[in-house]
């Protein structure tokens, strides 16, 4: 099995920042694509950045130029460093990540349990 564990969630005022991690754990033989979602009360889970084994990067359009996401492949982990953080970027944050498991190598898609980032208006 495969365990996502994510930290560094909370509560910031406009402007601030905050920075995500997600680490995982496990039968990993290996890790495709990482990445950051996030819902909103009444709001469905939506996209906020991915970044591929190879380092490229995709985001949201309401987050780019103010989160970058990146990675350590030798640690399993990845980041998400959140800046001029608004109101609407209150949501709980889910990691996800594609892992290769086990002889077969299966790969399987993970989420974490979520964070918690409350930016008050």
């Amino acid at each position: 099995q495969v365990q996502l564990v994510e930290s560094g969630g909370g509560l910031v005022q406009a402007g601030g920042s905050l920075r995500l991690s997600c680490a995982a754990s496990g039968s990993i033989f290996s890790i495709g694509a990482m990445g950051w979602y996030r819902q909103a009360p009444g709001n469905q889970r939506e996209l906020v950045a991915r970044i591929n084994s190879g380092g490229s990067t995709n985001y949201a359009d309401s987050v780019k130029g103010r989160f970058t996401i990146s990675r350590d492949n030798a640690k399993n982990t990845v980041y998400l460093q959140m800046n001029s953080l608004k109101s609407e970027d209150t949501a709980v944050y889910y990691c996800n990540a594609d892992v290769s498991i086990g002889l077969l190598k299966v790969w399987r898609e993970y989420w974490g349990q979520g964070t918690q980032v409350t930016v008050p208006s």
